[in-house]
């Protein structure tokens, strides 16, 4: 079931389809097939911009915190514009009642949620993604970093988003889920298959299609990564579309996606 182009890899019998493309491309020439929109909902993790030449620690070490050239910082307003052309694209492809998920640091969140507002998408909530053990702060000049925040909207303020409230409720012990969460970071069973650096925990993804959707529902992930959000959907009976435009990610999230399966 291809939606714009021939995927690079697809499962149609759990309804995976992969794509390695600019997101852009393959969301316009989306929208021009389905104008009323075809996802139920999105999930994007896009660039922070924080590969600025600095450093942190991981594993004990510092590293680099560069990622990469798509991760490089183009100024406040280039890349507020930038947040604005996927975020558009996003809006043009989710159902009438979709949905979108984005995360980020302080960085880049900020732009996200003023730009959602621009193009009057309906603001739902902002979770608190909680880090138990953040890699401590180098500089000692700063609190350490601990939380990501992760915004979630409706394509419009007409939408009847869909949440799973009994579900969220159970999972908190019958109380009212907060929107502050605590997962741990990705382990190693998580990176079987290689690493991504901005890679997300499979349960933080499973939540968020848990509270979002339904059975056979269809997401997007326009910035696909190593594939946490499509594991997350096979191991939920959803339906997925990934976009991911460097080969290395793109084998990585094929990997995983192969190896998936609904646990028993």
């Amino acid at each position: 079931m291809p939606y714009a182009a021939d995927p690079v890899w697809k499962d149609p019998s759990r309804g995976v389809w992969l794509y390695q493309s600019n997101c852009l491309s393959i969301m316009d020439r989306t929208a021009e097939r389905y104008p009323d929109g075809v996802f139920d909902m999105i999930f994007a993790d896009p660039p922070y911009f924080l590969s600025n030449g600095g450093i942190t620690c991981h594993a004990g070490r510092m590293v680099s915190v560069n990622k990469g050239e798509w991760d490089k910082s183009r100024g406040p307003e280039e890349n507020h514009n930038f947040n604005r052309e996927w975020l558009s694209r996003c809006q043009r492809v989710l159902k009438p009642d979709g949905t979108i998920w984005v995360s980020g640091t302080a960085h880049i969140i900020h732009s996200v949620g003023f730009a959602m507002q621009q193009l009057r998408f309906k603001l739902l909530n902002d979770i608190t993604w909680v880090k138990p053990n953040p890699p401590p702060n180098l500089s000692c000049r700063y609190f350490t970093h601990a939380t990501e925040t992760i915004i979630w909207a409706a394509k419009s303020e007409k939408s009847k988003h869909y949440f799973d409230y009994k579900l969220m409720r159970l999972m908190a012990g019958g109380k009212q889920m907060k929107s502050v969460w605590e997962f741990r970071p990705p382990g190693r069973a998580e990176k079987a298959h290689g690493k991504h650096p901005t890679q997300k925990p499979a349960a933080l993804l499973e939540r968020i299609i848990l509270a979002g959707t339904k059975p056979s529902d269809l997401v997007l992930d326009p910035f696909m990564g190593s594939g946490t959000t499509g594991v997350a959907c096979v191991r939920n009976g959803r339906r997925f579309v990934g976009i991911e435009t460097e080969p290395a990610y793109m084998s990585l999230a094929i990997r995983r996606l192969e190896e998936s399966r609904v646990p028993a």
